[in-house]
């Protein structure tokens, strides 16, 4: 009962784990905001939502656009809608070594998981504190909690955003703002296809540790209960969540196998 008749926007609505929290609240008596860039798959998944009795409101968005992500919260609270909850997984991953990467790749990668996400929470925060409180969450990673080979600037947007929403949650909680971060490992979707190169290309192939991942379905269900349970952090994976425990407690053992990684 925790999800029903709640307003939730979630970004990165149209594939992989965002998809498939979507589907999976619809079935919860839930309104749900979509958005992402790719608008066409919104339509699919709204169209799926839609056969649970789940209203849907079809939202595009392009976070490394500063102006599309104001619309977008423009469009949305001009509609007097209350957020509840704000989930955000759209983000974009990267194979490419760092000195080989051309500052304006890093840039980009900054403008999507990083200002992207925090310009939308800073959009909506507002009208949540107004509205009695609300739940925000944001996509991080196993590699935003340590930094790892061919994905410099990926794993500095994770670990940014554990800096920020962790102020947000501090210094919001008197609102009763609560904040929750997701830290998937392997998950079977297509970040590793669609993640940038040093060319400023897609990578187009899936890695073999993401093809062997959970299916995004099955990080849903953790996710899910992980939010109903309003647990800070949200480990979301297999096996390989290990890594965070050895960089913790073994940190001589991480920089071994972290330096072992294979060239792309």
């Amino acid at each position: 009962m925790y999800f029903k008749e709640k307003t939730i926007w979630i970004t990165g609505a149209s594939s992989g784990i965002g998809k498939a929290v979507a589907l999976k609240l619809s079935k919860e008596n839930t309104n749900l905001i979509l958005s992402d860039i790719n608008e066409p798959g919104l339509v699919e998944v709204a169209e799926a939502c839609k056969k649970n009795n789940c209203t849907t409101l079809i939202i595009p968005i392009d976070l490394s656009d500063e102006k599309s992500v104001q619309d977008a919260a423009n469009l949305v609270l001009n509609k007097k809608l209350k957020i509840d909850c704000l989930y955000q997984f759209a983000g974009i991953s990267q194979r490419s070594l760092l000195s080989e990467t051309p500052l304006f790749i890093d840039r980009k990668i900054f403008e999507i998981n990083f200002f992207g996400a925090v310009a939308l929470a800073k959009a909506v925060l507002p009208e949540m504190i107004k509205n009695g409180g609300g739940q925000i969450a944001v996509t991080s990673s196993i590699v935003g909690k340590f930094g790892f080979p061919y994905r410099s600037s990926y794993s500095a947007t994770k670990h940014a955003l554990h800096g920020f929403f962790e102020s947000l949650r501090a210094e919001n909680k008197q609102h009763n703002i609560r904040v929750s971060i997701f830290i998937p490992g392997r998950v079977k979707t297509n970040i590793s296809v669609n993640a940038i190169t040093k060319n400023g290309k897609t990578h187009g192939k899936m890695d073999v540790g993401q093809d062997t991942g959970i299916t995004a379905e099955k990080a849903a269900k953790i996710i899910f209960r992980g939010l109903k349970k309003e647990k800070k952090e949200i480990l979301v994976g297999g096996k390989e969540l290990i890594m965070i425990h050895i960089r913790r407690f073994l940190p001589r053992l991480f920089y071994f196998l972290s330096s072992r990684i294979k060239p792309l």
